[in-house]
Order: structure tokens, then C-alpha cells, then sequence
């Protein structure tokens, strides 16, 4: 019943989180800093924690050993990206609706945060593998879908680079988004649905309880950290798009 609880308030706990980063395209630049104050310390403050818990209070994994404890960024590094083209796809079909801006600055931003914590992942995974697996990399169902979902956002960041009308620039990465997108319960689903080297999702009741207090503490500060990162740079994009929109204007107004 415990780990239930602990399950749905994490669920809850994200739900709220991609919900604030979606608001933020209507929220003043005073209430985002103050947001972006309160997700980092919070954040800072569980990574310490969850670090510990991880690094010292959590057991010796009795088939891995101590490398298994890389797990404790690694999984999490998958939730904030999860969150991050989650919150880019909302965002870019919130945009092509309502056409408002702000949506496209947040799509944007969360398309490059969910990229950093995709890399992540994939880094810490390739050094979990090497003492587990014997190799750095394989072309597992897992990995190999989950390389493509990078290269995809990272496509949809060079894409957005080279186009410079701000609205067309929006309203095309916003289809590659939403496109790229799909690839994401792909790559969940990828262990159960091909014969792959990769492990299947593990389950609290077949992991030690110190274990379980230790991942879901830094699930909970990864997800902090999204949100911190996801409003830092949200902010500058939406500097930087008001001073494009403003140059555009001009621009018109000139000619």
C-alpha cells in the first residue's frame, strides 16, 4: 500500500509540474523567477538528499554491486525527459491552436531541456552497460529507439535555428514536435514488445525498500530540476523572441 501512495503522489507531483511549465506562457516574469527560485532550491536540496540515500543508506546490489547505483541518475535523467517532450508536444499543439507565442518559447525550451536529460541518460547508461553488459553500447530496442528520439529533438532544435520567420519558425517545429513525440511510448514500451538485452521496468516490490525511497527521492529532484531549468530558459526565449518580434515589427513598419 506504501509504495502505491508514494507511486500516485509522484504521479500527482508531475501532473502539477508540467502543468506549471505550460502555464507559463501567460505568467509574468516576476512569478517565473519566483518559480525558478523555489524549483531549485527544492531540487537542490532532494538531490543532496537522494544522493545520500543512493550513495550510502540504499544496499549493494547483490548481482551488480555498487555500479548498479548509477541508476540513481540514470533512471531519473528518463523522467526528466519524458517531461520535457511531453511538455514540448502540449506546448506546440497548445501553439498551432491559439497561435499564442509564449506556447512556442516554452515548447522550445522544454524540447532542449528534455534533450540534455536525454543525453544524460544515455551517457550513464552506456557506463552502467560497460561493467554489466561488457560494452559500452549495443543496438538494442531500448537504446537504439531512444537514439533515434534524441536525434529527433536534436533535429527539431537545428531545424528551428535555421529558420528565421518567427512564425513559420514555430508553426513547423511544432509539427516536428508533436511528430517526434510519438517515438517516446516507443521507446517505453520497447523492452516488452521485442526480444531485447535491456531489463523490463523493475517494480517496487521486487526491489529493496531503501532502494525504492532512493530513486523515487530522485525522481522527485530530477523533476524539481526540470522545472528549475525549463523556467531559467524559458525566460531568456522569451527575451529573445520579444526582441525578434520587435525587430520584425520595425522591419514592417519601415518599409
Amino acid at each position: 500500500m506504501g509504495n502505491v501512495i508514494i507511486f500516485m503522489a509522484v504521479a500527482v507531483l508531475t501532473v502539477v509540474v508540467i502543468g506549471y511549465t505550460l502555464a507559463l506562457a501567460k505568467k509574468p516574469a516576476e512569478a517565473a523567477k519566483r518559480g525558478a527560485v523555489i524549483a531549485g532550491v527544492v531540487a537542490a536540496v532532494l538531490i543532496v538528499l537522494g544522493l545520500y540515500l543512493g550513495l550510502v543508506w540504499a544496499p549493494t546490489e547483490r548481482m551488480m554491486g555498487d555500479s548498479y547505483r548509477i541508476m540513481y541518475i540514470h533512471f531519473p535523467s528518463w523522467v526528466g525527459t519524458a517531461a520535457g517532450y511531453l511538455v514540448a508536444f502540449i506546448a506546440s499543439i497548445a501553439y498551432l491552436r491559439t497561435r499564442d507565442q509564449g506556447y512556442d518559447y516554452v515548447a522550445a525550451s522544454a524540447a532542449e531541456i528534455g534533450l540534455l536529460f536525454n543525453a544524460t541518460g544515455l551517457v550513464t547508461g552506456a557506463l552502467w552497460g560497460r561493467p554489466t553488459w561488457g560494452v559500452y553500447w549495443t543496438w538494442d530496442p531500448r537504446l537504439t529507439t531512444t537514439a533515434i528520439m534524441a536525434i529527433t529533438f536534436a533535429g527539431y532544435l537545428v531545424l528551428r535555428a535555421f529558420i528565421e520567420d518567427p512564425e513559420a519558425r514555430a508553426r513547423v517545429s511544432s509539427l516536428v514536435a508533436i511528430v517526434g513525440f510519438v517515438n517516446v511510448p516507443i521507446v517505453y514500451f520497447s523492452v516488452r514488445w521485442w526480444r531485447t538485452l535491456h531489463q523490463v521496468q523493475s517494480s517496487p516490490e521486487t526491489v529493496d525498500s531503501p532502494m525504492v525511497w532512493a530513486l523515487r527521492t530522485m525522481m522527485v529532484a530530477f523533476l524539481f530540476l526540470f522545472l528549475y531549468l525549463l523556467i531559467s530558459r524559458y525566460m531568456l526565449a522569451r527575451i529573445r523572441g520579444e526582441e525578434e518580434l520587435e525587430a520584425v515589427r520595425l522591419e514592417v513598419a519601415s518599409e
